[in-house]
């Protein structure tokens, strides 16, 4: 028996299992160090009671002989299905049907599947840094090519993103078939604008690539103007797919469930030159892949979309907002280059004395007893950067910025 020697290319552990290595090592030899964590993007803030609520309807409904639910639809169920065309989409001007939305157990599982259907030959392009889910899954594939000394793939196109260019993907002038785009950025927290959305949308057209557009923080947006979906852009029906999560804006870290869009008229081409529909292939792969997200669960999804489910968002977002701010100024404080921490949870530090990511790490381990992630772990031109996220509570957060002092 043979493996799928790709994964062997791979670097020996993923990112956040390195980082929680580490720490745990550290915490070892150092028992009495009260450490606050910032480097996982895990939530704090317990479920909204409107969802819990719902959730508890649901298991109690499950327990009876006329409300139990086996399988479900792969594609989830149509209660919230139109829940998220209705309050997502159409409420904002957004033409998305409910037909056009499969619910998942998470983005991550998405972004990562997403590639069962595209060519093998596929070139892709990712921002970098970036989340590193979508190089990683992009080698599992056989779409890497060979790795150097830097850390980059030989068949991957990587959009470098800087404090030039204010880490924002700038529009390549080589060809991609897919483009992974992430805004709010997952780790830099910064945001494309609807003028540089505009320009992906016209390379996509003119290119005949697919955009996958990883909008999981879309609710974090507060400045005026800011798309909040790619939706927003005219021509993106044909050429996008958005994948979103509950994960962030509801806490369904650990209930796990988010959803993927994939509009009727977004075409692809075929070995044979033949237009196929892309809805088609990947309702064909989650009908054989995927037994669907749980019913308790979608049921508590569909709570988010009442008054009380979307005030729960609004104040959970907003609350790690302002975590974010408490970091980003106290970065500042101390001396650091900042970026993001506005329409982001995610802050994104630059070292002070040009020390490397890890060496960071190990600083604001020791130094202040702060876990972060290492910024090259998102990619070679993270070298020289941590991010810090604004996901703990006001009570550490407060208290790791203190210790800057």
């Amino acid at each position: 028996m043979k493996i799928n020697d790709n994964f062997e290319k791979l670097p020996e552990s993923y990112l956040f299992s390195e980082v929680a290595r580490r720490l745990a090592e550290y915490r070892g030899g150092h028992p009495e160090a009260d450490v606050i964590r910032m480097d996982i993007g895990d939530v704090t803030l317990p479920i909204a009671p409107c969802v819990t609520e719902a959730m508890h309807r649901a298991v109690d409904e499950v327990g009876t002989a006329v409300g139990f639910h086996g399988y479900g639809p792969e594609q989830g169920y149509g209660f919230l299905r139109e829940a998220i065309a209705e309050e997502d989409y159409k409420k904002r001007g957004i033409d998305i049907g409910a037909d056009e939305i499969f619910i998942s157990d998470g983005a991550k599982s998405d972004l990562g599947n997403l590639g069962d259907i595209f060519s093998q030959d596929s070139i892709i392009a990712v921002a970098d840094p970036g989340y590193p889910v979508y190089v990683d899954t992009t080698v599992m594939a056989g779409r890497g090519g060979e790795r150097d000394a830097s850390g980059k793939w030989s068949k991957i196109v990587y959009l470098e993103c800087n404090a030039a260019n204010g880490f924002r993907p700038e529009v390549p002038t080589e060809h991609a078939d897919v483009v992974i785009l992430c805004s709010p950025s997952n780790p830099t927290g910064t945001v494309l604008s609807r003028e540089e959305l505009e320009k992906w949308v016209e390379y996509a057209i003119r290119e005949k690539a697919i955009i996958i557009y990883d909008s999981a923080y879309e609710a974090y947006v507060r400045t005026p103007g800011i798309p909040r979906s790619i939706y927003e852009i005219d021509g993106a029906r044909n050429v996008a797919v958005e994948v979103r999560s509950f994960s962030k804006t509801a806490g369904f870290t650990g209930l796990r469930c988010g959803y993927t869009v994939v509009p009727a008229s977004l075409m692809a081409t075929d070995g044979k030159g033949s237009d196929v529909s892309l809805r088609k292939l990947w309702n064909r792969r989650q009908s054989t892949k995927f037994n669907g997200a749980s019913y308790i669960v979608q049921r508590g999804a569909e709570a988010l979309y009442t008054p009380e489910g979307q005030e729960s968002i609004r104040n959970n977002t907003d609350y790690y907002l302002e975590n974010a701010k408490i970091i980003r100024d106290s970065m500042k404080k101390a001396g650091f280059t900042v970026f993001g921490g506005s329409d982001s949870p995610y802050v994104w530090i630059k070292g002070r004395n040009g020390e490397d990511s890890w060496s960071l790490f190990k600083e604001m381990l020791e130094k202040y007893h702060i876990s972060c992630t290492p910024g090259s772990g998102f990619g070679a031109e993270g070298e020289g950067y941590i991010r810090l996220t604004g996901f703990n509570s006001r009570e550490n957060t407060l208290k790791a910025m203190s210790r800057l002092k």
